[in-house]
């Protein structure tokens, strides 16, 4: 028996499992395949406060495992595969058997979706990036594209010009589905070009991007950019299906929560990229898991 259950491993989730100890609760992290989330397979981060040149997605990964130990954290790889609520008790239902627990923190996180070419997990972290605001200095004045032509990979591509010398928009479509101001931005950057009716079929180099081969929609003709860096902005999966039904989701599929994390159901939160959030960043998703469990804490209180 539980007073906090938190689902998911990665920064936000280890950050809730450590307020929980400083809150003097006892709780169980649940997270099915191994501790980190996305941020453990980036291979460095620049913009997480208190690490000045930087440090590696699992090495600040590890640190937030250990911290979470120290405060008495139980982690247990497994697999969540329903919740349900009878009247003040959540019943977590694991291959293990039912966790009971008086508050649930969800922090599942969310998927990219991913660049549809043979080449993505070879080149994932080796140039290929799904987060611009994490990567865009690594290319200084380098060059890029960005696939996609919706309102993030326009801000994606604004982000980047910044950085790198020239940024290549790669869009499917005759024409882009950004907001029209976030268009005029962008068609009046001079670092920015544009490749339309155009998709990605193959990222080439040998131990890091080198090229990118895009093929156009209409004549199926190929063509080569020399880039360093893809960076894709293609959509964005929640990990809610667990939620489904027993709390409030957007249009996405995002869970719908309040300034306090807490979502239609009383007593189950969700925090960090899972919620309908802003901003996704390894920052963001600690201080909704800190809101979080203080709040688990006062409704336990409550009870």
């Amino acid at each position: 028996m539980y007073d906090l259950a938190i689902i998911g491993g990665g920064p936000a989730g280890l950050t809730a499992a450590i307020y929980a100890g400083r809150f003097r609760l006892k709780s169980v992290l649940c997270e099915k395949v191994a501790v980190g989330g996305q941020i453990a397979v980036s291979e460095w981060v620049e913009n997480y406060p208190g690490f000045p040149e930087g440090v590696s997605g699992s090495d600040l990964v590890n640190l937030f495992k250990k911290q979470a130990e120290r405060f008495g954290t139980n982690i247990v790889l497994t697999d969540v595969r329903s919740i349900e609520k009878v009247e003040d008790l959540f019943y977590l239902e694991t291959e293990y058997g039912k966790v009971r627990a008086w508050t649930v923190i969800l922090a599942t996180g969310a998927e990219p979706v991913k660049l549809p070419v043979p080449e993505e997990e070879k080149f994932r972290g080796r140039g290929i990036s799904y987060c611009a605001t994490c990567d865009a200095a690594f290319f200084k004045n380098k060059t890029v594209a960005v696939i996609g032509g919706g309102d993030t990979a326009i801000h994606d591509a604004l982000t980047l010009s910044k950085f790198a010398k020239k940024v290549i928009v790669v869009h499917r479509r005759k024409e882009l589905r950004a907001t029209k101001i976030l268009q005029e931005v962008a068609f009046s950057n001079p670092r920015i070009t544009f490749e339309l009716e155009d998709i990605p079929v193959h990222v080439l180099g040998d131990k890091k991007v080198e090229g990118l081969e895009i093929e156009n929609v209409v004549t199926r003709e190929h063509k080569v950019l020399k880039v360093d860096g893809v960076f894709v902005a293609i959509g964005e999966k929640p990990n809610s299906e667990l939620v489904k039904g027993l709390v409030d989701l957007d249009e996405r599929g995002f869970v719908i929560t309040n300034m306090k994390m807490e979502t239609s159901l009383p007593g189950l939160y969700a925090v960090g990229d899972v919620r309908n959030t802003p901003l996704r960043q390894v920052v963001t998703a600690c201080g909704d898991a800190a809101i979080a469990a203080a709040e688990a804490d006062k409704y336990i209180k409550n009870l």
